[in-house]
């Protein structure tokens, strides 16, 4: 699959947007496209077409692990046909040079966020985990979610969300907070809708829509201690950023131009893990599925969490509100996620 007319199109695929016919075929190559090999990392999207046999040569640099489980982890959830898809994005600070990027342990993840897309690919909602939330790591007993990836790199945060919220995971990407930098940055900037105002890292961040560059939009989603709710908080400005890339990314400027699209996936890819089914040519899959997605089809949410407490080592860490989380499962299960959304919007 090396050219765009190698892709076997959907019977349906119009570019309807395009403001000249004669260019019709250029603005459908360009909407064909990019979002999953940043897709996971950003969440949504459309990426490749023309641009295929280029982007091919920069998504190479992605590190692939294979995804597996362990005689501890239990069973793994079963998919049900028609309920939708699940993906794992995880962010991380910069690994060492040093470090096995086959596995990935001993970081931490920062950035925890299960991304549904339901069943015809309409809607995505994106569930953030607070990093300090109690739950059942496989192998390791009970733990702070976050350190899953420290215990066993990529395999094992999978199969700690995988058995927390009842829903298998199709894919998994993890992405070092430098490259949201450099992403930033190709970019052009985006623009945050920040919802509290503060100062962190030598930048001032007031309330309401702002311009960001790569290092004001990483010192905004590291920012956590001062916040009356912490992480909870950080969680909240992160999908903010998350959101602001996304609408960036999917802009006629940015899918029409195939030297930003290639610069973009060149900023990334080096700083990027994925599975190793997530391929050029499954990406380019989820590209079409997700071809009519725009910003107004994302939701953000968090997952149910419980009261703070200390465990009886004297950690501090995050509950899990049972109830909640039951519907919520349920409702990942169902493919319901939207009336769960509707029906819990701005609780967590």
């Amino acid at each position: 699959m090396n050219r765009t007319d190698e892709i076997d199109l959907p019977a349906d695929w119009e570019d309807d947007s395009a403001p000249d016919p004669t260019s019709k075929r250029r603005g459908r190559v360009a909407l064909i496209a990019l979002l999953v090999a940043l897709a996971l990392v950003i969440a949504v999207g459309v990426v490749v077409g023309g641009y295929l046999n280029s982007l091919r040569t920069s998504a190479n640099q992605i590190t692939t692990v294979e995804i597996t489980r362990g005689a501890s982890d239990g069973e793994r959830p079963v998919a049900e046909e028609g309920t939708g898809h699940n993906y794992l994005l995880l962010g991380s600070d910069k690994r060492s040079e040093e470090e096995d990027d086959s596995q990935v342990t001993g970081q931490r993840s920062d950035v925890m966020m299960l991304v549904h897309v339901n069943d015809d690919a309409t809607e995505v909602y994106v569930m953030s985990f607070p990093r300090d939330l109690w739950v059942e790591i496989p192998g390791h007993g009970e733990g702070r979610i976050n350190a899953a990836l420290a215990y066993g790199g990529l395999p094992l945060a999978v199969t700690t969300v995988e058995n927390y919220t009842g829903v298998p995971i199709d894919h998994v990407a993890l992405i070092d907070f430098d490259g949201i930098e450099g992403l930033v940055d190709t970019l052009g900037g985006i623009e945050v809708d920040v919802p509290i105002g503060f100062s962190a890292g030598g930048h001032t961040f007031t309330e309401g829509p702002q311009q960001m560059d790569g290092e004001q939009a990483l010192a905004y989603v590291r920012e956590r201690k001062q916040f009356a709710e912490g992480d909870i908080q950080r969680n909240r400005n992160q999908q903010a950023v998350l959101r602001a890339i996304v609408v960036k990314l999917i802009s006629r400027d940015t899918l029409t131009d195939p030297n930003t699209l290639r610069s973009t996936v060149d900023a990334i890819a080096p700083y990027m893990t994925t599975d190793d089914g997530l391929g050029t040519g499954r990406m380019v899959e989820l590209g079409l599925s997700l071809r009519s997605i725009r910003a107004d089809d994302l939701y953000f949410m968090s997952v149910p969490y419980g009261a703070p407490f200390t465990t009886s080592g004297g950690a501090a860490v995050i509950g899990t509100d049972e109830e909640k989380m039951d519907e919520l499962r349920e409702a990942l299960r169902t493919d319901e996620t939207g009336t769960y959304y509707a029906q819990n919007a701005g609780t967590y």
